[in-house]
């Protein structure tokens, strides 16, 4: 028989939705885990003997049953914002307290999982942060772009005077500034996309004594590649970002109508970005790449939750919803 496949993201992922569907088509059994809907629409009852979690989880709106035995795959798609039924009503420190301890109890609860993991979270937790990736893709092969760490608005000058070309200042934890973090009514901007650095700018740099910014040597392109890696499975879209003023610094202007179509790397790059996701754990990565004028590939950085419908909906040859789905039923049946 069979195992289930457990889904854990939040309840607008529409990844997670056709996911869902296909895997449903193949009469797989599924359980949807909600993280912004928990626990408040969700009940656990499992006990942990010599290690092992013997119980269920249930989906209360729906029904919905999960033995934890009967679990063989997980897809750790998105996370969310834990629901409680007295949201309103929490104090702030009831309220931190309840979600340090719900995380704490639901994660302790699912690493007792044996089976299958897109990704698993100890992977995903590794290879979350961008230095250090700079550093790993380094040592595979990769160019990767000088880059400066600073809370000294003098180091930004001095670096790009030493780089003698321009320079980029990016958000290393989100693009939206914290914005998806606070109520809609206290977000002061929405996003900030990577930004050239300029003499405009010079009077803003000392403002870094707050916090310390991440700054890089900008490298030209003469395309962008969005590399998504599926359990070895390698899917590369090149996006022509340079055919529009809107994208030529950042393609994440999805205003702007530019090229995408599928790319056949070189088998030496295809093989360095399967290491690359391989050396974490990782069972999938969307790894961003520039492609030189000089006819470089150079690394920018790797998500281990990133978008991909985006790119398969430009790109429908990529079927990478199919390969996510292809890869949990195989794990959930490996697991049977």
């Amino acid at each position: 028989m069979n195992k289930h496949i457990l889904v854990i993201t939040h309840s607008g992922d529409l990844h997670a939705d056709l996911v869902v569907e296909r895997l449903l088509a193949r009469d797989a059994g599924v359980f949807r885990l909600n993280l912004d809907q928990f626990p408040a629409h969700y009940q656990l009852d499992v006990r942990q003997i010599d290690g092992v979690s013997i119980g269920v989880m249930r989906h209360l709106p729906t029904k919905a049953v999960v033995s934890m035995a009967d679990i063989g795959s997980v897809w750790t798609r998105k996370s969310g914002d834990f629901m409680f039924l007295s949201d309103g009503e929490l104090g702030p420190q009831e309220r931190a307290y309840a979600i340090e301890e719900t995380k704490h109890i639901l994660t302790s609860l699912l690493l007792t999982i044996d089976g299958y993991w897109m990704n698993h979270p100890m992977a995903s937790q590794a290879a979350m942060w961008k230095g250090e990736q700079l550093r790993r893709a380094a040592r595979l092969g990769f160019r990767v772009p000088l880059s400066l760490v600073t809370n000294d608005g003098d180091a930004v000058r001095r670096f790009r005077s030493a780089v003698g070309g321009e320079i980029i200042f990016k958000p290393l934890s989100s693009p939206s500034l914290g914005a998806d973090d606070v109520d809609v009514a206290d977000r002061i901007v929405p996003n900030l996309a990577t930004t050239i650095i300029t003499d405009e700018h010079e009077d803003m740099l000392d403002a870094l004594r707050e916090l310390p910014g991440f700054f890089q040597q900008y490298i030209p392109k003469q395309h962008e590649l969005r590399v998504t890696v599926i359990d070895g499975h390698v899917f590369a879209a090149r996006i022509d970002s340079q055919g529009d003023e809107r994208t030529r610094t950042d393609y994440r202007d999805f205003s702007a109508e530019i090229d995408y179509r599928a790319e056949r790397l070189p088998p030496e790059i295809e093989r360095r970005c399967r290491d690359f996701i391989h050396s974490y754990g990782l069972k999938f990565g969307a790894i961003d790449l520039i492609f030189t004028p000089g006819g470089e590939y150079v690394f920018l950085e790797n998500n281990p939750a990133g978008q991909f419908l985006f790119v398969e909906q430009l790109v429908p040859e990529l079927r990478m919803l199919d390969a996510v789905t292809d890869c949990l039923v195989d794990g959930a049946q490996r697991k049977g």
